[in-house]
Formats: structure tokens, sequence, C-alpha cells
């Protein structure tokens, strides 16, 4: 898995999100209860900003003065697909050089202690994983294909 390396041109604060060089899609099991779905989003979206910290924008300043946070710049769908599109999806974008790819599989929900999940997913060939969610980062035209016409999580 590599993560992409973004030059300052690709990095375009002052454009649409869909005029983006990159795009960054998370995908979750359609089937997951809403709680467990945002938890599996915002875990996959801490991976990602640990990454590639670039994909953030600046801190802003609000009218009063106060201080927020960068956002990321590229936006962020956030979309819903079964399990076997899950496990195809992970399958052909672990293919690709050019996409960050993070994942996460049924077993890190399910353990309290991380060693706990790390031993779970060593003792777990990959294609008998069950993903709840996975999040695919990289040029726009690789991504949008990959994910073809998945429905925004409702």
């Amino acid at each position: 898995m590599s993560v992409p390396q973004l030059s300052d041109e690709d990095v375009r604060t002052d454009q649409s999100t869909r005029q983006a060089k990159l795009k960054w899609v998370i995908v979750v099991a359609e089937e997951l209860p809403a709680g467990r779905a945002v938890n599996a989003a915002a875990c996959m979206a801490a991976a990602v900003g640990r990454a590639m910290p670039e994909l953030l924008g600046p801190d802003g300043t609000d009218g009063s003065g106060a201080g927020h946070p960068g956002l990321p710049w590229a936006g962020c769908s956030i979309l819903a697909a079964g399990p076997e599109a899950l496990r195809e999806l992970r399958a052909k974008a672990a293919e690709k050089d050019d996409l960050f790819l993070v994942d996460m599989p049924g077993q890190a929900q399910t353990s309290r202690v991380y060693d706990e999940y790390l031993d779970a997913l060593a003792a777990t060939k990959t294609e008998d994983l069950d993903y709840l969610a996975v999040s695919l980062v990289g040029p726009r035209n690789k991504v949008s294909r990959l994910i073809g016409k998945l429905p925004l999580l409702r």
C-alpha cells in the first residue's frame, strides 16, 4: 500500500472538491447500525489523517477570533456497500500502486484490546476477513472507477 505523494499543485484549497485531482471515499457496510458505521468511518479518517496530513487544510479563524482546526480540503464522501462489494473493492484497490487503502475488518470492532485485535487479524487470512469499511485516497479517475455508482450512506 502506497501513500500518494501530493505536490503543491495537487493541494488546491481554492477549488471545489469536485475539481480536486485527489478523491477520498469511505465505503461502509450498509447493514451496520449507525453508531458502528460512524465509528468505522471515524477510525479510518484518523488513519488517513495520520498518513496524509497534507489532506487537511489550514486552520481557520471565525469572525469572533476563535480558532478552528483545518478540515480536509478534498472532502470525503461516505458511501455504502454490501459485504461482497466491500470485499471486492478492497481486493481491487489493494492491487493499485497509487491508491492509499485503509480497511476495517470486523475484528476491529469486536476487540476491546488493540493487541487482541492484532492477534485476531494475524490469525485470519485476507480472504476470510469480513470488512466493515474501506477507505480509498488517490487519483479521482481511479477511485471513481473502483467505486462505480455506490450510493451515499443513508
